[in-house]
């Protein structure tokens, strides 16, 4: 999903187990505008580093590299 209004509602009407996600291009544009200009380079730079792993111990390892590096200036994108 990608937050039309309603859509969740009705897909859940007809699909009662359904499990709503956000599509990963929306949460990466919703994550980045809460880093400052000044930071967004490297910010994305380090996330890319999430979605383009090829292994899942590669993912984690640059998901905890990107949280001990921006969790605590940016907390609300980390964990939010």
């Amino acid at each position: 999903m990608d937050g039309l209004k309603g859509l969740p509602d009705a897909i859940k009407a007809i699909f009662h187990d359904v499990n709503i996600q956000t599509c990963i291009v929306h949460q990466i544009r919703n994550s980045i505008k809460y880093v400052t200009s000044k930071d967004s380079i490297q910010f994305i730079s380090d996330l890319k580093l999430i979605y383009k792993s090829v292994t899942k111990e590669a993912t984690l390892v640059a998901l905890k590299d990107l949280q001990n590096t921006w969790e605590n200036k940016y907390q609300i994108v980390i964990n939010p």
